[in-house]
């Protein structure tokens, strides 16, 4: 079999993907960047979010391996999840939430952070890293989106989910976490629960792109997650606008599939096809005699 020179790709790179540079020019441009994160609904999601012109996609990995498995196992996941997202999506950045074992260790951040670029993410999201560490990565080329402010699902289990920034000093804490992250190679950033005036100072600060998510604060873009979106919160977050009730509405097609599988009114005789009827009679009589 011979192989055409148009077959062989020799980077992981692509000229459609929304790469840290292309966010970077929407930042430069004053365009907003529009990031989401589909949680536990998946793919189909992504793809939706992707057909609308949405430029990013947050996610921690959504597969999982049965318990009892060792780390490298269970971090094979996040490259199977990307795997995945990847082949429903080709143009939305893929920011991926690094588990925070894999950047314990200098040598595990690159290794892993490349594996996971190699897979199709564009970034990685090292929740709450070091400035070494994250100088690390930035200089074995592994690029990076993180976050500052309210540290979500990582300060907060230890802290609780609380407002950041509301004295003049903390909020300067915060825009020195974030220029350091940035003179240290991120690419770009969100930030969560600061003050809007905070937010958008910071946002206009900092020459990365500067998305906020829980802050009311228009930023270079915002973050909502798909679970607030769509109203699937048993109580919604101040920040958070439903944009469509989803889950009455998966509820009402289930409802109205298993009524008519209970009433006979499904399936029809045209969701099906039938056999030649010589064939029939074939098989019939080929049943009776078993």
């Amino acid at each position: 079999m011979e192989v055409e020179k148009k077959d062989i790709k020799m980077s992981t790179a692509s000229k459609t993907r929304k790469s840290l540079y292309k966010l970077q020019q929407m930042k430069d441009k004053g365009e907003k960047i529009v990031q989401m994160c589909p949680a536990e609904l998946g793919p189909i999601f992504a793809l939706a979010a992707e057909m609308v012109g949405c430029d990013i996609l947050r996610t921690p990995h959504m597969l999982s391996l049965r318990s009892g498995n060792s780390l490298e196992e269970d971090l094979m996941c996040g490259s199977l999840t990307i795997r995945k997202y990847r082949e429903y999506t080709n143009i939305i950045h893929i920011n991926y939430y690094m588990p925070t074992a894999t950047y314990a260790d200098k040598s595990l951040a690159v290794r892993w952070g490349a594996q996971w670029v190699f897979y199709g993410a564009d970034s990685m999201l090292p929740m709450g890293i070091t400035n070494d560490m994250l100088k690390f990565m930035s200089d074995n080329y592994v690029p990076t989106y993180g976050h500052i402010g309210a540290i979500s699902g990582w300060q907060t289990n230890a802290t609780g989910y609380k407002k950041v920034g509301k004295t003049a000093e903390d909020a300067f804490r915060i825009f020195k976490w974030g220029y350091e992250y940035q003179e240290n190679g991120m690419g770009g950033m969100t930030i969560e629960l600061t003050p809007m005036e905070v937010s958008q100072a910071i946002a206009e600060k900092l020459r990365v792109p500067v998305v906020s998510i829980a802050g009311g604060a228009p930023c270079d873009g915002s973050e909502m997650v798909d679970m607030d979106t769509f109203g699937m919160m048993p109580k919604p977050a101040s920040h958070a606008k439903t944009y469509a009730e989803l889950l009455p509405f998966l509820c009402e097609a289930y409802m109205g599939w298993a009524t008519d599988v209970r009433s006979g009114a499904y399936p029809e005789d045209k969701h099906g096809y039938h056999m030649d009827p010589a064939e029939l009679e074939k098989f019939s009589d080929m049943m009776a005699k078993f």
